[in-house]
């Protein structure tokens, strides 16, 4: 199977079962998303989702945030991994969204980027999902199942979200992210892959490579 029938093997089955999904995360304006996603790097979606009710009620918008202080912020976060660093950022990140950017998140990636706690996943999530940008974000699910499907040995996040955004057509990209972020997080887990009822299974690489051990 050469790559470009892989790839076009698993788009298509993607998007005749899976069509359009959503984020997990749970959020009304770009602010919250911003915030959420800067809240779930190496935290689950559903840890954030338990800290940002009460956290945006307090702080809904950048205006309410820019003005806290580190105590103000801390305790409504303190559950979430690195929590001290993530405060830190939130409202750095507010800040500089009152200070450059009139309190609106920018669309731009480079934009999104300078603010801190804001690294290339991050950007290309929130620009996706907000702005429908074709980007595609690369978190360990993605690095993971994009691996493992045979869509790109990219030695990092960068690289392989270069290949997809190469590879993947530009009315595709904003699912794609969420197809291969909801597969790796609930089928192609990181331990004990549930191959057996996995339906990408007849156009998995790694599936062949251990059918073949």
């Amino acid at each position: 199977m050469t790559k470009k029938e892989r790839y076009d093997a698993i788009l298509g089955w993607f998007e005749e079962n899976r069509g359009e999904l959503q984020s997990e995360l749970h959020y009304v304006s770009p602010f919250q998303l911003l915030v959420a996603v800067i809240l779930s790097a190496q935290c689950t979606d559903r840890r954030v989702n338990m800290v940002t009710p009460e956290l945006f009620r307090r702080f809904p918008d950048a205006a309410t945030l820019a003005a806290a202080s580190f105590d103000d912020v801390y305790p409504y976060v303190k559950s979430i991994s690195y929590p001290n660093s993530k405060t830190e950022h939130l409202i750095a990140t507010a800040r500089k969204l009152q200070d450059e950017f009139g309190g609106e998140v920018p669309s731009g990636l480079d934009e999104l980027m300078s603010l801190p706690g804001v690294g290339r996943k991050t950007a290309s999530v929130v620009a996706s999902i907000v702005y429908d940008k074709p980007v595609i974000a690369v978190d360990t699910h993605v690095f993971r199942v994009s691996h493992r499907l045979g869509l790109s040995d990219g030695k990092t996040p960068e690289a392989v979200s270069d290949e997809l955004e190469r590879r993947i057509p530009l009315h595709q990209r904003a699912k794609a992210h969420h197809w291969l972020i909801l597969h790796g997080r609930y089928t192609c887990t990181a331990r004990n892959p549930k191959c057996g009822e996995c339906p990408l299974k007849w156009y998995c690489r790694d599936y062949a490579a251990r059918q073949r051990a």
